[in-house]
């Protein structure tokens, strides 16, 4: 049987073909770029929050300051280096990013939900999620959740704003903010600023109602929504044997 985190890796990886650097997060994120360096991007060089860029580490890590990230690695940078150089240079084509709610512009809250004196649930905070989305050429998303409380008209705190949130507060950041999400229903997309983030594929099965009723503003669907085709067995078996065989965050 094929779980949903291993739907979302494979689906995620897909996406970085063609793709030269990635700044991946830990979990889902790592999954992808991992089995994309096996399948579609032979050439991706995968970067770490903690510095690592270029890692090939000989089994997964489990976070990202994991001993196995530093042996084999190309470079290992000091944190004024990695974003101020890696990534305020421009050198980035995606960052992975996980969040708690997403708005239809693709802001991102990974901070409260609730209020934020009183929240109902205090989470663990961006790490460098703003820097990444402002300054990664593209930002993908990758969402276990597809529901209304993940999915918000208005997000209960504003940790990583896409473009269009800081160009109205006076900030001009150089990448496209969010580009891509992907959950458990399907994947949505949005060109850059301006933009709002639509339905534009479907995993088999899934509908276009229950994507709008598993989100919190009034959805836009694409005129051609594609299906998504099923993780093949070449590409489980990889995951599966190859990317995390301990499964450490195959669920």
């Amino acid at each position: 049987m094929t779980t949903s985190s291993e739907v979302l890796s494979v689906v995620a990886s897909r996406e970085l073909a063609g793709k030269r650097t990635v700044f991946a997060g830990i979990g889902l994120p790592t999954l992808a770029a991992s089995l994309a360096h096996l399948t579609v991007a032979p050439d991706l060089e995968i970067v770490y929050e903690s510095g690592v860029c270029g890692a090939h580490p000989s089994h997964l890590p489990e976070t990202i300051a994991d001993a196995v990230l530093i042996t084999g690695a190309e470079a290992v940078l000091s944190m004024p280096a990695l974003f101020g150089y890696v990534l305020q240079g421009g050198h980035i084509d995606v960052g992975f990013l996980g969040a708690a709610q997403i708005d239809r512009w693709g802001n991102l809250n990974s901070s409260v939900i609730g209020d934020w004196h009183s929240p109902k649930v205090r989470l663990p905070g961006p790490g460098g999620a703003m820097e990444v989305m402002a300054n990664s050429r593209e930002v993908f998303v990758v969402m276990r959740r597809h529901d209304p409380r993940s999915f918000v008209d208005e997000l209960d705190f504003c940790t990583s704003p896409g473009p269009d949130r800081a160009l109205a507060d006076g900030v001009r950041p150089s990448g496209l903010g969010v580009t891509k999400v992907i959950t458990e229903l399907g994947i949505l997309a949005r060109g850059g600023p301006g933009e709002e983030l639509e339905l534009v594929a479907l995993h088999p099965g899934a509908t276009v109602e229950q994507a709008r009723e598993a989100t919190g503003w009034p959805l836009k669907v694409a005129g051609d929504v594609t299906v998504i085709a099923p993780p093949s067995e070449a590409e489980l078996r990889l995951l599966r044997e190859d990317v995390d065989p301990e499964r450490v965050y195959l669920r």
